[in-house]
């Protein structure tokens, strides 16, 4: 006998009350209970989709940054810059600014939730990223020998620093200056 169907109008109502929730109370003082009061939903329901607190902060934050977003037009600055830009908009405008940080702090007590964040985010992030500068070096835009790891580090270095520490503000100049400043290290050599 097959299970029953997921109703995906529980996920969506779950994700904006979290996401709601997040942006007034934060990481901190969202609880399961307070999801499943403001979407209207049954806390088991909200359990047997994310298994904690931390695990639907990811999905929210999955949803947040979305899991696409590097292009690949032919022009590898435009791309690059675009995706760094709503990499910033994304920590400057919604709660993942604040949240981020805290939920960093419980990656490193829980490899399993580290490992999600991983696969559901920022590992898909990072492979759009990855298609696009491969495609540049296929073009002769960048060096053959670029460390793309590396790059894919680096890029986006700047703009989480900031976003963990607040020291300095968040800027569609940031996401250029990142960009710019690693694409000069990947011309091309004669």
């Amino acid at each position: 006998m097959a299970g029953r169907t997921r109703d995906a109008r529980i996920d969506i109502a779950v994700l904006a009350a979290a996401r709601a929730l997040l942006d007034t109370a934060g990481y901190a003082g969202l609880t399961i209970g307070q999801v499943a009061a403001t979407a209207g939903i049954h806390r088991p329901a909200i359990y047997r989709r994310w298994p904690s607190k931390r695990h639907l902060v990811v999905a929210v934050v999955a949803d947040l940054l979305g899991l696409e977003p590097t292009p690949d037009t032919g022009d590898l600055r435009a791309d690059l810059v675009r995706s760094m830009r709503e990499l910033v908009a994304a920590l400057r405008d919604t709660s993942l600014g604040r949240v981020l940080p805290a939920l960093v702090a419980d990656l490193a007590a829980d490899p399993e939730l580290r490992e999600q964040l991983w696969s559901r985010v920022f590992g898909p992030r990072r492979d759009s990223t990855a298609r696009a500068l491969r495609s540049a070096i296929d073009r002769g835009e960048i060096d053959a020998a670029a460390d793309i790891d590396f790059v894919l580090d680096a890029v986006a270095a700047p703009i989480y620093f900031r976003a963990l520490f607040g020291h300095l503000p968040m800027s569609d100049d940031l996401a250029d200056r990142s960009v710019d400043t690693i694409l000069a290290a990947l011309r091309p050599r004669p």
